[in-house]
């Protein structure tokens, strides 16, 4: 079975940036509706049966945190992935606040969008490298209260360690920067990984988000 997609971007280079990648996914991705604001996305979402929605966040008419909101209202399972040239903290909280379950700059390209879709259709969360640095950031340097959080498995070491790796440092890297062992580093990132029952980077700071540990 293909994951159907629904697309609505006002930006024809963006659309078939994106349909020269599906073509690459051997069937295994479909656009079965393009929308070019948020009005008609509504009205496809009424007529054809989509697993992710690919919204552009500013999009004539109804943008795209307008349409996620409507879309989650009528579905509250709907998976939706936004797009956006902005990577501000205040746009992507916004974002998952209406109910986004990714979040991809456009300028990483089409490729991003497609391994979005397929983290997001597995039911995970996605957001690009550059944003889960700084949302992370948040998480772990701004009035979290680590007691009652769901962080609060973690020593304050982990908590160092987990910071650095999401900003993408090397084991080696981590283990030069703190003065520790390699082979010390990469027990407290599997007790981390362990503890938080996570697999991926990316997956860290969508768990904050999901669990309330970011303050949106």
């Amino acid at each position: 079975m293909s994951i159907k997609i629904i697309i609505a971007d006002d930006h024809a280079i963006t659309l078939e940036g994106l349909k020269t990648v599906i073509g690459r996914q051997d069937g295994r991705v479909e656009i079965v509706g393009e929308a070019s604001n948020g009005e008609e996305t509504l009205k496809l979402a009424e007529q054809v049966k989509a697993d992710i929605y690919v919204l552009d966040i500013f999009m004539p008419g109804l943008n795209g945190i307008e349409t996620a909101i409507e879309l989650k209202h009528r579905d509250k399972n709907a998976k939706i992935i936004m797009l956006s040239m902005h990577s501000g903290q205040a746009m992507v909280e916004k974002a998952m606040r209406a109910g986004a379950h990714g979040y991809v700059l456009k300028d990483k390209g089409a490729e991003e969008i497609i391994n979005a879709i397929y983290e997001v259709n597995s039911g995970r969360y996605y957001l690009s490298p550059e944003i889960s640095g700084l949302m992370v950031n948040t998480m772990l340097g701004k009035g979290v209260d680590t007691k009652t959080s769901a962080l609060g498995p973690l020593s304050s070491r982990e908590r160092e360690i987990l910071r650095l790796i999401v900003l993408g440092m090397s084991g080696r890297e981590i283990a030069t920067k703190l003065g520790l062992s390699a082979n010390t580093v990469h027990a407290h990132r599997n007790s981390i990984m362990r503890k938080l029952d996570l697999h991926k980077q990316t997956e860290l700071v969508c768990y904050a988000v999901k669990e309330g540990i970011i303050q949106l």
